[in-house]
């Protein structure tokens, strides 16, 4: 896996902090120091929260593990869905079969995604059912122009706010954030649920609510880019990383010769032990026999 180097932070722009005005007390340990009343942030430990968070979420993807990505802020909504789009492509030439699956939200962070998924979940079943029902001609011809075009226009909402999860046939296992501060009730549902949380973490939010924060910028451009490409490509390492199912017969069972031929060889053991018990048997027993009649010879004489 790639290493980020300290100068590739630094001409990223992820050492800019907040205002001093603005900032979070308990986020004084990644301040390096105040400049112009604008916070600079150690990359040292910049660095540290990325490795430890890239080497969690390659874990994560090595075993079978699914990532939800959020990011609504306005700079962020465009490079999250190109940087998925990235690893999709690259994981489709692979043409490598895995688990696990990597999501998206760049709208806005729709309540219950995660304390009440079974809930949420019905509005993906309605999306699928009503793309279904206006792209299949004999379904759409039950009903009139107006109410396909309410059955679209319904579609298209439902689409900004589900696009990037409509898929997802249940709770994640982490959660990628794009400023921790900005999407709380992300991080609350998350620590409500016992879901890892991994986030870009600047000086005005709290870090302690993160599970592997990545103290950074979280309003730049190359900040966010840089960072989110380089955990994008640590699960997608974890990924192809995954261990492959054994190979199967053309009928699709596994191969059964060597476990049989065990139990035969087996068999044959057991079968040549109980002949040479059988045979050492008779032996002890007249070996008995004539003890007890040298016995019965000695006390009539």
């Amino acid at each position: 896996m790639k290493q980020i180097t300290l100068e590739e932070l630094l001409e990223a722009g992820c050492h800019f902090g907040h205002q001093v005005t603005r900032s979070n007390p308990k986020a004084r340990d990644f301040v390096f120091e105040a400049r112009d009343n604008i916070q600079i942030i150690d990359l040292a430990k910049t660095k540290d929260g990325l490795d430890e968070a890239a080497d969690f979420v390659k874990h994560l993807g090595q075993n079978g593990g699914n990532l939800l990505v959020v990011g609504t802020k306005r700079q962020a909504k465009e490079i999250v869905e190109q940087e998925i789009n990235r690893i999709n492509d690259l994981l489709k030439e692979s043409k490598k079969e895995h688990i696990g699956n990597i999501y998206y939200i760049t709208q806005r962070w729709i309540g219950g995604i995660l304390t009440n998924f079974a809930e949420v979940s019905k509005n993906f079943k309605k999306l699928k059912d009503l793309k279904e029902t206006v792209s299949n001609p004999e379904a759409a011809g039950k009903y009139t122009k107006k109410e396909i075009g309410l059955f679209e226009k319904e579609i298209q909402k439902l689409e900004s706010y589900y696009k990037g999860v409509s898929e997802m046939k249940d709770k994640p296992q982490a959660l990628f954030i794009i400023d921790s501060h900005l999407e709380d009730l992300a991080v609350r549902e998350a620590r409500n649920m016992g879901v890892e949380t991994v986030a870009i973490v600047d000086t005005n939010a709290d870090p302690y609510l993160i599970d592997h924060p990545i103290p950074a910028n979280d309003d730049a451009v190359g900040s966010i880019r840089l960072i989110l490409a380089h955990i994008l490509d640590a699960w997608e390492e974890g990924v192809k990383a995954q261990k492959q199912p054994s190979a199967k017969a053309p009928d699709g069972k596994q191969p059964k010769a060597e476990k049989q031929e065990k139990p035969k060889a087996e068999q044959a053991e057991n079968v040549s032990k109980n002949k040479n018990k059988k045979t050492e048997n008779p032996k002890t027993k007249t070996s008995k026999e004539t003890k007890q009649s040298h016995k019965k010879e000695k006390s009539g004489k």
